[in-house]
């Protein structure tokens, strides 16, 4: 048996009600909200949130590969997943690969991780989109930010798949060429007619013969779409009651591009039992259609992730243009402060475990924890008698912070904290998607993995401290 062993989400903590859009330009626009990533956040950090979010079940030194599917890389040429690696502290032997250049690209990565499943691997996989849609178009309106992740395996299997079927075709619908900011769309009605409805259908056709099941044995049917609408209709063709089409979440954060279907897998294991079926369908220059059989391994999960309160996380106080600030969509004048310096490679690269996995480290001597890691104990003076420490994962809290309204921010103020770790250890760092009113002395809070600055084309990251939200 192979198949999904548990599974992570990530939603970032900002929304930007739809209605703020249609005040700067006076149309009407869909109702609700979109998730909006923070200035400081890209497909990489939210990949690695919800990767974080799967390892509360598993052993990341367990894992034997990793996968990263985004559409939206920061990089044209340089691998992703090794930085999935390297935060959740994962063996250095471990295979590596990304998958992009279509919304499909999330259903291959996870049929490519069934496969290294089937043959005794442990695969971790992340998916992860950060779409921008031109200004004044429904793009902008519909697209939303977001992230989640499996594991794979033979063992301890909360839903097995049971078979798969594909659809490939040279079609375009939605492209963006090497040198496109916003994506581009054909004509709407020919796209839906001769591609989408035809794969769709030809894909869960396909599946249901190779499984022997029909509509009404499904528990739910997750279907992709470019909006809630076609989602109903092409659910409706292939023969599912409106009770049994899982919620696009359109609505609540938006379409996230590869991330959206396997999104609303994560939400149908919410509530679902040992044995419901679940069809999965995705959309791009084809379609994959899995099914998946829940198993009695889902009640045994110590963590079971709840995409509602993801949802209900949120903060909804974003005007339009903050969202264009954010999205570098407008100019503004830069803060006169000195050029930032570009990142040490080499120094990036020696201090490795601190930079991604947060590790610092504890005196053999007087066992006192301490960060960054250094050669001499702030306790006892003893020098070289270290060994490596985990910050990450202990309990953090606030000792002390003030807020900058003078240093440069997209988000002013910034809040910068220190943080006390349970057992030992210090740290100096931002704390962001908080509220100024809500900040107090002892209050914990998260770490989470984010973007400092890019420059010469290196994007740079490390951690800063969040409000803690589950």
């Amino acid at each position: 048996m192979a198949g999904i062993t548990t599974y992570g989400a990530y939603i970032p903590y900002n929304r930007l009600d739809r209605e703020r859009i249609k005040e700067a330009f006076g149309k009407p626009v869909l109702t609700g909200e979109k998730a909006v990533a923070n200035y400081d956040e890209d497909s990489i950090t939210m990949g690695v949130s919800a990767a974080l979010d799967c390892c509360k079940n598993i052993n990341p030194q367990d894992i034997d590969a990793i996968y990263f599917a985004t559409t939206t890389s920061p990089y044209k040429e340089k691998q992703c997943a090794t930085v999935i690696s390297g935060v959740i502290d994962s063996r250095k032997s471990v295979r590596t690969a990304d998958f992009g250049n279509s919304l499909r690209c999330g259903s291959t990565a996870l049929l490519a991780a069934m496969d290294g499943a089937k043959n005794g691997l442990n695969v971790l996989l992340s998916v992860s989109d950060c779409r921008l849609g031109a200004a004044d178009g429904l793009n902008e309106v519909v697209f939303g930010d977001g992230a989640v992740s499996f594991a794979l395996g033979n063992k301890n299997v909360i839903a097995e798949i049971l078979d798969w079927y594909s659809i490939s075709s040279d079609f375009h619908d939605q492209w963006r060429a090497t040198d496109d900011i916003f994506v581009r769309n054909w004509e709407e009605r020919f796209c839906v007619t001769q591609g989408y409805n035809k794969f769709m259908i030809e894909a869960a056709e396909g599946v249901m013969t190779k499984t022997g099941l029909k509509p009404e044995d499904f528990y739910r049917v997750v279907i992709y779409a470019h909006s809630t609408r076609y989602q109903l209709e092409i659910a409706k063709k292939i023969g599912f009651r409106p009770d049994q089409i899982q919620d696009s979440l359109y609505a609540s954060i938006g379409n996230t591009g590869a991330a959206s279907a396997p999104m609303m897998l994560v939400a149908s294991f919410e509530e679902a039992q040992p044995g419901d079926k679940i069809l999965f369908m995705t959309y791009g220059e084809g379609s994959d259609a899995v099914v998946f059989e829940v198993t009695k391994e889902i009640l045994k999960l110590k963590y079971r992730p709840s995409i509602n309160k993801y949802i209900n996380t949120k903060k909804v106080t974003m005007n339009y243009e903050k969202y264009l600030r954010w999205r570098k969509l407008i100019i503004t004048e830069p803060a006169k402060r000195p050029r930032q310096e570009r990142s040490s490679l080499p120094e990036y690269y020696r201090n490795s475990d601190k930079n991604f996995a947060l590790y610092g480290c504890r005196c053999t001597n007087c066992g006192t924890p301490q960060f960054p890691p250094t050669r001499i104990c702030i306790q006892c003076q003893a020098v070289d008698k270290m060994e490596k420490y985990r910050m990450y994962g202990k309990k953090a809290t606030i000792a002390s912070y003030t807020v900058d309204y003078l240093a440069e921010s997209l988000d002013p103020p910034n809040v910068i904290v220190v943080v006390d770790f349970e057992g030992g250890g210090r740290m100096f760092c931002h704390l962001i998607d908080c509220d100024l009113d809500r900040i107090q002395i002892g209050m914990e809070v998260d770490m989470s993995y984010r973007r400092l600055f890019v420059e010469g084309g290196i994007h740079t990251y490390f951690w800063k401290a969040i409000f803690k939200k589950h």
